[in-house]
């Protein structure tokens, strides 16, 4: 699902105008995105964590030249999901498999 059909879903199921659910999508996006540079982590209960971690400098072979390079560390964004979630899309994804013919248990 992309953002345009995000927001559509959004706003039928919420009842809002397309316009009022995107300014909604785009002010969560920049709040949490806001957070994450502030150094704060952004929890939502039964969802999810967003939160900024640090990866240190590490050392690579280039593929193309086969050099050695340093990757400096850096600062990446991450999301842990929360246990609602996980149960949710186990149990989903559990249903889905049930009822094909390779069956993941």
């Amino acid at each position: 699902m992309n953002k345009a059909e995000f927001v559509d879903k959004l706003a039928m199921k919420t009842g809002f105008t397309k316009k009022d659910a995107r300014k909604a999508l785009d002010s969560l996006i920049g709040l949490v995105a806001g957070a994450l540079a502030s150094n704060e982590e952004v929890l939502l209960t039964g969802f999810g964590k967003f939160e900024a971690r640090a990866r240190k400098e590490s050392r690579r072979i280039n593929p193309q030249t086969q050099k050695r390079i340093i990757v400096p560390k850096k600062v990446v964004p991450a999301f842990k999901p929360g246990k609602n979630l996980k149960d949710m899309i186990a149990k989903k994804r559990r249903a889905v498999m049930v009822g094909s013919v390779l069956q993941v248990r």
